[in-house]
């Protein structure tokens, strides 16, 4: 059994034009702790999958348990990482953005403080408590996003293309920073990603999915040690057999 169970999952989006089938039939287990890549092209169902797993989507069919539990709506077991850099609030400082999530719970101030400067710390931005996000670069918002996902101790961490609107160096900097953060947490990572390089990169275990409707095509699990070396002969021989995956 799984930390993450999804069982034969579809959803159906009602349009003008008609039923469109967006997922069908997904059904895969995460193990805990695992980090798992959902790779594939436009269209394929990976946000809609992490949305469903997120409890922000409804599946026409099927379920998600998760450490046994169903999963109904959104939980405080799950941390959310969106691309868009609006996530944050912008009247809030680093540390207010941390907070808030332990602050809905009711956590005393000084508690859900300490917290919050232990997460930003993790993530390399303990200077920055008192930034408020316009005074933040992309990547440094997208470290803040991760914290605050981090601060209430979820046991997944769901990641929708969090990297996808910075540059290449901000992106490489980044994906180093969360396998140091995920090997620190050991936190149950999926995280969606068209980026073959970035899955190899991340990934104890590639799904890839086809389009119209999102089906799991196949699986690939990367042996490569960490840290992991993009420039190395056996990462490039598994970025080149993905990517033979996905055609």
């Amino acid at each position: 059994m799984g930390h993450i169970e999804v069982k034969d999952v579809s959803l159906v989006y009602d349009t003008p034009t008609g039923a469109v089938q967006a997922v069908k039939g997904v059904s895969l287990d995460i193990q805990q702790s695992e980090f798992l890549c959902l790779v594939g092209p436009s269209g394929c169902g990976k946000s809609t999958m992490l949305n469903i797993m997120a409890g922000f989507l409804h599946p026409s069919s099927g379920s998600i348990q998760i450490g046994g539990k169903a999963v109904n709506g959104s939980g405080m077991d799950r941390g959310v990482v969106f691309q868009d850099f609006a996530q944050l609030f912008p009247w809030r400082t680093a540390l207010g953005n941390v907070s808030f999530g332990l602050e809905m719970k009711g956590v005393a101030k000084a508690e859900r403080e300490r917290i919050a400067r232990e997460q930003l710390r993790l993530v390399k931005l303990e200077k920055f408590v008192d930034s408020y996000p316009h005074h933040l670069s992309g990547g440094m918002q997208q470290r803040v996003a991760i914290a605050r996902a981090l601060a209430y101790n979820p046991s997944v961490l769901l990641m929708d293309e969090p990297f996808a609107a910075l540059d290449a160096m901000t992106r490489d900097d980044m994906q180093k920073l969360l396998a140091e953060v995920w090997e620190e947490t050991r936190k149950t990572v999926i995280y969606v990603t068209h980026n073959v390089a970035e899955a190899v990169y991340l990934a104890d275990r590639v799904i890839v999915m086809t389009p119209h409707p999102g089906r799991i095509k196949t699986e690939m699990r990367i042996h490569l040690p960490r840290p992991r070396d993009p420039l190395s002969v056996e990462f490039l021989e598994h970025q080149k057999a993905l990517v033979g995956q996905l055609g």
